[in-house]
């Protein structure tokens, strides 16, 4: 039924709560994977040369996280029997860049985690799981992750 599955991660407990239910249904339609992890290389805005420092420093430490993050999803879906591509992209927009990644990996299905943000959290912080399902072309499944209130 699924060809391609791409999930996206961010080594959150929800991330590879998603990463487990991708497993399984890789296995039960023979599916390929690719996992992915998104850095956002502008989170912020600055002038001056401390601003080209603290870039540096973010997108080092960005790295580091994103590389933490799939190689955390590659290990748990090789011990469910599962080969799949990694992959760490670029975009301006964290739910953009998952649905660049879904289109370029020829996905059929996006498998994400939601970690459930209500109130003035979700108003704060957003919903990138939210702007996917607003606009994915693709089948897309929700894990829960824990509500926070």
């Amino acid at each position: 039924m699924f060809k391609h599955i791409l999930i996206p991660v961010d080594g959150s407990p929800t991330a590879m709560a998603a990463v487990d239910k991708a497993a399984g249904l890789a296995k039960a339609f023979g599916s390929a994977v690719t996992a992915v992890y998104v850095i956002d290389p502008y989170p912020f805005t600055g002038v001056g040369a401390d601003f080209a420092y603290g870039q540096d420093q973010y997108l080092s430490a960005a790295t580091a996280e994103a590389n933490s993050a799939i190689d955390a999803a590659r290990e748990r879906l090789a011990g469910a029997g599962i080969q799949a591509e990694v992959r760490v992209v670029e975009s301006h927009a964290v739910w953009r860049g998952i649905l660049e990644a879904a289109e370029n990996a020829g996905a059929d299905l996006v498998v994400m985690g939601s970690h459930g943000r209500r109130g003035l959290e979700k108003l704060v912080l957003g919903s990138v799981t939210q702007s996917v399902l607003s606009h994915a072309k693709v089948n897309t499944l929700v894990v829960r992750g824990e509500t926070t209130e």
